[in-house]
Formats: structure tokens, sequence, C-alpha cells
């Protein structure tokens, strides 16, 4: 059995991969392994489950929800909420454990597991090492110690998790929204319900697009993940902007009045500006990814803030945040994390924050996201090769050198091995788009030929 916790938790096709036996022994195995570390002691444990709304997370939940009742478990059912909502309700209620059945941006016969500590933040890879390893021990035959009687876990759905999480949202913000006209684009996920609810609740004029899951079309054509619609829906209405989430929103992309896209890496030097002007940028600085632009970087330099970059993935920003204290962190692809209110990145209050930052100004969007240039930036996605091998290919390795001789400094290259999908990732940046295509696809074909 290959490592089954990837950079975002387990992720797989629905019933093939990611099977319902897989969700309950995972589940037994969590609470196990958070038992055997002490974090139940003293006390009845309690777990928040929630999911999007993908057909294939209905059993998987119950999965779930029997396999940490049958472990000792309490379970808080919250129904079909975003991750960061999920993660937000594990701390404020106190909970053990969170649990979000989601696979995110991925297409809908996908789903995932993602388990949260207590408090609500993301289990470190030790606990995900030792949780695999429980399971692994069990699924060939070691007999679990399960509970009896009184012992086995109560089960009762928490519909109070909704209203709650909007509150804390809109608790947040810095002032109103009043005056402003924005289009929601909520990818026919998590978030159709919350996102339009607190932004209205702000005193934004709300239009929303993608609101209308049903289980099937999670992310299809829309989202953060396909802009199109959103672009034309914003120029179509005369709004001021428009917000796209992914299918479980802890993703935020913007779309300026004038259709244009307006990036992760925009919008966290946005926020950074308006962090620091109400004296909350801890340490002056902001913490990236080795994927953020090179614009960016500049942006940040010329407005005297520090910017710290870590490997790809928010689990990593919110490593390097926690560890030295920052404030604000964040990827370009709209993972967005801000510490004091949220434990994970949270696509509804990014948005939230980004438009209470042109509220504020009476500034338009465009011009607020001009802080940073953005140099020409070009990603492939090469799939069905082995990104194992990505750092052990000699030709592989030599070609990149080549190419980065070629961009000189005023560009870079970047191959990464998903952590979620079985792909690798080409990134290039260059002064000029038609050179960024040029070097990216050569690197595409290496990487198809030695890995494939």
């Amino acid at each position: 059995m290959g490592r089954l916790f990837g950079t975002d938790g387990v992720r797989g096709i629905a019933n093939a991969d990611l099977t319902a036996e897989l969700a309950l022994g995972l589940s037994v195995a969590a609470a196990h392994v958070l038992a055997e570390a002490g974090s139940f002691a003293g006390h009845r444990p309690v777990a928040v489950v929630g999911r999007d709304p993908r057909a294939s997370g209905e059993f998987l939940e119950a999965a779930v929800v029997a396999g940490l009742a049958s472990a000792g478990v309490d379970v808080l059912r919250v129904g079909v909420l975003p991750t960061p909502a999920v993660a937000y309700l594990t701390g404020a209620l106190g909970a053990d454990l969170g649990v979000m059945l989601s696979a995110s941006h991925n297409a809908m016969p996908d789903n995932g597991i993602k388990f949260f500590a207590r408090g609500g933040h993301k289990l470190d890879d030790v606990l995900e090492d030792r949780i695999e390893e429980v399971y692994g021990e069990h699924r060939t035959g070691a007999p679990w110690n399960r509970p009896t009687g009184a012992g086995v876990g109560r089960v009762k759905d928490y519909d109070e998790g909704f209203d709650q999480y909007v509150a804390h949202l809109i608790g947040v913000l810095p002032n109103r929204l009043d005056g402003l006209k924005i289009v929601l684009d909520e990818a026919h996920g998590a978030a159709s319900h919350v996102s339009p609810e607190a932004f209205s609740r702000a005193g934004a004029q709300v239009i929303t697009i993608g609101a209308q899951p049903d289980g099937l079309n999670i992310n299809e054509d829309c989202g953060s993940t396909h802009l199109d619609l959103l672009k034309s829906a914003v120029v179509e209405h005369g709004a001021d902007f428009g917000i796209a989430h992914d299918g479980d929103a802890d993703r935020c992309l913007a779309v300026d009045g004038s259709g244009a896209e307006v990036d992760g890496d925009q919008i966290l030097a946005i926020l950074a500006l308006s962090l620091r002007e109400r004296d909350a940028l801890r340490e002056n600085t902001v913490v990236g990814t080795v994927m953020s632009n090179l614009g960016f970087k500049l942006a940040m330099e010329r407005e005297g803030i520090h910017v710290v970059q870590t490997a790809v993935g928010d689990r990593y920003v919110l490593e390097s945040l926690k560890e030295y204290g920052y404030a604000l962190g964040g990827e370009q692809s709209g993972h967005v994390i801000v510490l004091d209110h949220a434990t994970t990145g949270d696509g509804t209050l990014t948005g939230l924050l980004l438009a209470a930052r042109v509220a504020a100004t009476k500034r338009p969007l465009a011009e607020l996201a001009a802080v940073m240039d953005r140099l020409p930036q070009v990603l492939i996605n090469v799939p069905d090769v082995d990104k194992s091998r990505v750092a052990s290919t000699p030709e592989l390795s030599a070609a990149i050198a080549e190419a980065e001789a070629e961009l000189g400094t005023t560009g870079r290259v970047l191959l990464r091995p998903s952590g979620t999908e079985p792909l690798v990732r080409v990134m290039v940046e260059a002064a000029d788009i038609d050179h960024a295509r040029a070097v990216a696809g050569r690197l595409a074909d290496v990487v198809k030929s030695t890995l494939g």
C-alpha cells in the first residue's frame, strides 16, 4: 500500500480508490491514534464532520460517522459546509477532531478526507503517518479494541453551524460592504449558501452563479478553475468585481470590473497592505510559496514588506505562519490564510476582506491589484507520468539547467510533482510570454519522454 495522505489529506476516485471501507477504517484509525496521543484524555471525545455537495460525499460521510462512533467518538454532523467552516467549528466547539469530505477543486468523481486536530488545525505529518500505520495493521487482521454499550459514540446533526460560521465571518470584517455590487461564483460547491449569505449580511448587492449544487455539477466549468463565466457575468451585470471559489471554498480568486483576473498573489498583496495599515501585519512579513509570481515579491519589497517563501501547499504556508507568528500568507491559486481569524485557507473570508478593502478605499479592484505587475508565467500540467522520479532523472535535470541558463535573471523554472494528482507541474516565468511558453513546452516534452 502506497502512502495514502498527500499534501491535502487522502484523495482519489470515490468508490474506486476512496471506498466506504477505507473511509471507515481511516476514521477508526484516526480516533485510536489521537487517543494514543492523549488528545482524548479525561473526557469523551467529540468530532465535527462536514462535506461538500458531491454525491459520493453522502456515503462517505456515513462511513466516517460510523467509524468514529464505533470508536467511541460522539459526532456532530454539520452537513454541507466549506472546509474552513469545519475547521472553524472544530475549534469553536472545542471538538477533539474535525473531518471534511471533499476533493476541493478536483472533478466530481473524486473525493477526499481531511482530518483536523483540536483547534481546527490540520494534522501534522507524524500523526498522518501513524494513522496510516495503524490503519494498515488493522486492515490485515489485527482486531480493533471497540467500546460497547454506553461507550459507543452518539451522532446528532448540528444545524447551528451555518449561522455560527456566517456570524464569525461578519464579525471579522473591519467595515461593511454597502454600495458594492459583487458577482459570486460558488462552483456549485460547499459555499453555495454560506458565501451569498455572508456577503449579503455585510451589505453587498450579490449576484450568484454556480450556486445550484445537485451533487454532480461541482466545479463543472465554473468556480476558481474556470473563470470565463464569472468574467462574463461581471461585465454583463456591471458589477464592481467578482469572486470565485472552488468546490470546498478554501480558495478565492477574483475578477475586476473589466473582467480581468485578479489572482492569489495580487489578492495577497492587497490584503498585506490592508493589514499593515491596521498594524495587523506582524513582523511586517507576508508568507508566499515558491510558485508566487516574481512580481509579487518585487512589489512587496518596493512597499517595504518582507516575503517568506515556503514549499507549495497551504499546509506549509500555515506551518510558517504558526512557527514564526506571522499574520498572513497564501498561494497564487487563491489559498489565503489570515491566521488571526482562520486556521486554514478560507475563500469566503478572503473574498469578504478583499471586498472590505475596496469599500474602505473607494478604489476599484483593478487599481488596488495594480500594486504588483505579474510577470508572464506559464504552467503546464503533465499527466500520467511517474512524478516520484522528478528529482532523480539526469536527462530532466540537464533540461532544467539549460532552461535556467537561457532565462538568466529575468525568469525562473519550477518543476513540482502534484501532491493530490498523478501529474507533474511545469512552471516557467519570463519577461516575455512567448519565451515562457516556448521554454515550458520544451520542458513538458522532456517530462513526458523521461517520466512517461
